[in-house]
């Protein structure tokens, strides 16, 4: 005789209901003829999608249209653009009200020397948006005003002032691309203290202490990334120390700055002409990073200037 056990019960773990902190929002602005164009197209490579010259007053209903769409919209990148008739210099105010909402924006800055920026407009016999009738460093100027609290508000600053085209679709490529772009993502940069220091170093670390390569003959014309000079400047007596208490700092650090919500980290290494000490360190502290499970790279401000 059978028995009729009714019908099969079966369970299920409910779908997590989205979350407006589940949509990627990267907002870019910065000074004209800083880069924030090449820095839209990067996004784009990236699966962004990209909403150029947006009305700061927008901002909110764009992140929420964002959120709603789903899919791949929940990758959705601001320009904004002091040209822009809507643009209010509260972009505190305005990431504010965004986070208020649930949303998570970082805010990508890019800037420039002042220097810089006038070669630039002048190679292509443009104006500045905000000269009037003055001069182009006068245009330089007024937005800087405009913008300064910005900058001091962005999660990543990006000095175009030594960057081509290339090399900045690629630093956006490796800080949006790929893995979790929630963690943290420390960028090991090196360069020459005769060119300045980078104005976006989070820490700057001095490796004149070590001999340099340039005075041996045979390794001169060479770079820290060629294994000779690698090898000749981390066997120098104090440059395992070095890279070592610098790893073992960031890495118990790292945690500090997740929770504080900071997800972009520089390291800067500077020596003399940034060409072998400072991209040998670079070279080597990035890999050890990485061994650590941090998302690390290394990148030469000043190689190749020389």
């Amino acid at each position: 005789m059978s028995h009729d056990s009714g019908p099969e019960i079966t369970t299920s773990t409910p779908t997590p209901t989205p979350a407006p902190a589940d949509t990627t929002l990267v907002v870019v602005t910065g000074l004209s003829g800083g880069g924030r164009s090449t820095v839209a197209r990067a996004l784009e490579n990236v699966g962004f999608y990209v909403v150029d010259n947006l009305p700061q007053a927008l901002m909110i209903e764009m992140a929420e249209l964002a959120f709603a769409a789903g899919g791949a919209a929940r990758r959705t990148a601001m320009v904004l653009d002091v040209r822009s008739r809507a643009f209010s210099t509260d972009l505190a105010g305005a990431i504010r009200a965004l986070k208020e909402r649930g949303f998570q924006p970082r805010v990508v800055f890019v800037d420039a020397d002042d220097d810089v920026l006038i070669r630039r407009f002048e190679s292509v016999r443009r104006s500045h948006p905000l000269q009037g009738d003055g001069r182009l460093a006068d245009g330089i100027a007024v937005e800087r005003g405009l913008l300064e609290e910005a900058r001091d508000q962005a999660d990543v600053i990006i000095d175009t002032s030594h960057l081509n085209v290339n090399q900045l679709r690629r630093r956006i490529e490796e800080l949006f691309g790929g893995e979790d772009a929630r963690q943290l993502r420390v960028t090991v940069l090196s360069f020459g203290f005769k060119y300045g220091l980078p104005p976006d170093a989070d820490f700057v670390l001095d490796a004149r202490f070590l001999p340099n390569p340039y005075w041996v003959p045979e390794l001169r014309e060479h770079t820290g990334r060629d294994e000779a000079v690698s090898t000749y400047v981390l066997g120098q007596d104090g440059a395992e120390t070095f890279v070592e208490t610098y790893a073992q700092l960031i890495n118990e650090t790292t945690p500090g700055f997740e929770r504080e919500g900071k997800r972009y980290l520089t390291v800067a290494v500077g020596c003399t002409g940034g060409k072998h000490r400072s991209v040998a360190i670079a070279e080597e502290l990035a890999s050890r990073l990485r061994r650590s499970r941090l998302a690390a790279n290394a990148q030469h401000r000043d190689l190749g200037r020389e």
